[in-house]
């Protein structure tokens, strides 16, 4: 962060300069100074400043378990092909975890049965199509981590105290910020 960048996140915190100088301790006028470009701060007041904004910033950052879909619709290793398309058809989503109890074992999508149809293979069961479980977080995870996860993985599962609670995914995500 830098200090031209002060104005622009106060204000899309909807912050005011007063209110950003009290959670910092330091006055308004030195906030609106700083603001300006007529004032180059302490160091320690500008950190003062920039762990204010961090705070607020966390405060206003969702969680995992705000972003998650609690309602898992999964697979099992064995299932055929057959019933996982069949099951992506009826919920009309495009990938399913597979789960093994509490384990996910791996992930089955569009793209990899597609794949395995196009290889020539003839794969009857999900854990033969399946690539690599995707990444869980806790359910207290911030969302740009999640965000993050999902630069590299189509989904991310959430646990809670050990046990998959729900997942997320870059729709998941959308809907949450553009409601």
């Amino acid at each position: 962060m830098e200090l031209n960048e002060i104005k622009l996140i106060r204000k899309k915190l909807n912050m005011t300069q007063s209110q950003l100088a009290k959670l910092s301790g330091v006055s308004q006028s030195l906030i609106a100074k700083i603001e300006a470009g007529k004032l180059d701060p302490t160091f320690s007041k500008a950190k003062k400043i920039f762990d204010a904004i961090s705070a607020v910033s966390k405060k206003n950052e969702m969680t995992a378990s705000e972003l998650m879909q609690k309602k898992i619709i999964l697979c099992a290793p064995l299932e055929s092909i057959r019933t996982v398309i069949n099951r992506m058809k009826q919920y009309g989503i495009s990938q399913l975890p597979v789960m093994e109890g509490n384990d996910a074992l791996g992930l089955v999508s569009e793209s990899t049965i597609l794949d395995a149809i196009l290889e020539g293979k003839h794969e009857k069961r999900a854990e033969d199509v399946m690539v690599e479980a995707p990444p869980i977080v806790d359910r207290n995870s911030n969302s740009n981590l999640v965000s993050e996860l999902l630069k590299f993985y189509p989904v991310v599962l959430v646990a809670d105290k050990g046990k998959i609670s729900g997942l997320i995914t870059k729709s998941d995500i959308l809907q949450k910020v553009y409601r």
